[in-house]
């Protein structure tokens, strides 16, 4: 089927991470944000609506536990009973990736995107094609973190500073990362 360029294939279909990290690695603080951006929010909207989120139980059950409006939903969890209507549920990263890549061929976006937590950001790492990353300009306490962006790994083709909106604690720099080219 090559050459029907609207169509999309599996190959075609990037792994993209977006996450909020403040200047200490920290995204999550008791099974929370430790910050509320507004302006950010706004911005995780825009670049998730549409595209397959693929989340752990935990994040999922952060954001009250019922699915995001106009993205489909698959919440990794090792629990058999864990049963939410509107969702799909997935075992593993591998198994939530490769239905988070059918639905997005199904639907003709390109993107899948992974939107936390800790652990399954540290395992989607390795997988990713592209980051969004929103650089929190403040060191918080908290308990979940990102991982280190490896310079040698990832190249940041854009960076933007976001001053602090009236519903924003704290100043940002949106960047764009992508994986380098072997």
């Amino acid at each position: 089927m090559q050459g029907e360029g609207s169509v999309k294939h599996m190959a075609d279909i990037k792994i993209v991470i977006i996450v909020a990290v403040s200047e200490n690695g920290v995204i999550g603080r008791d099974g929370d944000m430790p910050w509320k951006l507004s302006t950010d929010l706004k911005r995780f909207k825009a670049l998730s609506m549409g595209k397959p989120l693929v989340m752990g139980r935990k994040t999922f059950e952060s954001v009250g536990s019922k699915p995001l409006p106009g993205r489909p939903h698959i919440i990794i969890s090792r629990s058999q009973c864990f049963d939410m209507p509107g969702v799909e549920t997935a075992e593993s990263l591998e198994k939530a990736l490769d239905r988070g890549r059918a639905i997005a061929e199904e639907t003709g976006v390109d993107e899948v995107c992974v939107v936390g937590g800790g652990e399954i950001y540290r395992q989607a790492l390795p997988l990713a094609d592209l980051l969004h990353v929103t650089h929190v300009e403040t060191v918080v306490d908290g308990d979940t973190f990102f991982p280190p962006i490896d310079a040698d790994v990832f190249e940041q083709l854009e960076e933007t500073a976001v001053p602090a909106g009236e519903k924003d604690n704290y100043p940002t720099r949106y960047a764009i990362y992508r994986r380098r080219r072997v």
